[in-house]
């Protein structure tokens, strides 16, 4: 008898150091009221040198109204994993490499110099003429003053016909601060993004990125104009931006191209991404599922594209995310010729 009252004791013992265990052990996965799994951001996924101080948790209001643990990111904008630009070629007998990429219509085009050079024909239009027919050298921007001039969406005729280089060493002093929930918060409706280069102020008290920002859009949650125009955050801190005003650039005949990572540099928001082209820090995934690379404002993951074979998700949502058992809820960027990340946000967002 005083056998089995032992045995008793020790496997009670052993069950509330198990339960024990369990209720204090950390996890980035929760489940929600639907019985749906939540992944937490981690924060040992953005790179350390694109951080102007370490990460740490802030209490921050929600777009709902609530109050949640924020994760407080303060960048550089300054990409550690890979080189930034070239984006405009110096002559049009440059090859691709001497230039960056050009988006239009859903596909992505090499800014080499016969692109430069053949731009009239590309637009239909004789007004555009970027070079000089006598040597080939391209027109460009030079200095910090013609980049930020002809980088506006104000931009004067003397700038007609300007391919726009802003580099990096006009913008060494810019840092941005954001502000994402530790942990995602559905929704109770999307809030979507407007088609354009718009929305409301970053979500952070970092400097403007230099788009206009209009109201909300139409149909969207009541009270939503703070909706930030920013999508998100790669690992290397480099934002993921709204849609590049291409109809603008366009209208005032002059280009500004993105580099090969899919980024260029205006001197309100530093460098910043419109494309995701699989240059920057990417977690792939142990199945065939595309590639993590960052973070939208809300705190679900970002993934490339399409999958490890080339498809693309046709199970996507009207903000471009699904939900899966090891992901969670996540989103999957539109294709890089498309001049876009996401459509909207389904988590509530740190305002």
């Amino acid at each position: 008898m005083m056998l089995k009252v032992q045995i008793k004791s020790i496997v009670v013992g052993l069950l509330l150091i198990s339960f024990t265990a369990c209720k204090n052990g950390k996890s980035d996965t929760k489940t929600d009221a639907d019985n749906e799994v939540t992944i937490s951001v981690k924060k040992e996924n953005f790179l350390s040198g694109g951080l102007v101080e370490p990460i740490s948790i802030v209490s921050k209001e929600l777009s709902d109204g609530s109050t949640a643990d924020c994760y407080k990111i303060v960048v550089t904008s300054t990409p550690t994993d890979h080189d930034m630009g070239p984006w405009c070629p110096d002559n049009i007998a440059d090859d691709a490499s001497a230039g960056g990429i050009w988006l239009e219509d859903g596909k992505v085009y090499d800014v080499d110099g016969a692109f430069v050079k053949n731009l009239g024909t590309f637009y239909d239009d004789e007004t555009w003429m970027m070079y000089n027919s006598e040597t080939g050298k391209i027109t460009k921007t030079s200095t910090k003053e013609e980049c930020n001039d002809a980088a506006n969406p104000n931009v004067g005729e003397e700038y007609q016909n300007f391919c726009v280089e802003c580099l990096p060493s006009y913008v060494t002093d810019i840092t941005h601060t954001y502000y994402i929930p530790v942990t995602p918060k559905k929704a109770k409706t999307p809030y979507p993004f407007s088609n354009g280069p718009a929305g409301g102020p970053p979500p952070g008290d970092g400097p403007d990125d230099g788009h206009e920002r209009p109201g909300p859009p139409p149909g969207g949650p009541e009270g939503n104009s703070t909706t930030p125009s920013d999508r998100g955050l790669a690992f290397n801190g480099v934002v993921f931006n709204a849609p590049a005003p291409t109809d603008d650039i366009l209208a005032a005949y002059t280009l500004a191209p993105f580099d090969d990572a899919g980024g260029h540099i205006n001197l309100h928001a530093g460098y910043h991404y419109h494309a995701a082209t699989g240059v920057s820090k990417k977690i792939e995934q142990t199945d065939n599922h595309s590639a993590m690379i960052g973070y939208a404002f809300d705190g679900y993951g970002i993934f490339e594209n399409s999958d490890k074979e080339g498809n693309e998700y046709t199970d996507l949502d009207d903000s471009r995310g699904h939900y899966d058992e090891t992901r969670g809820y996540h989103y999957h960027v539109d294709k890089a010729g498309n001049n876009n990340f996401i459509d909207g946000l389904r988590g509530e967002y740190a305002l």
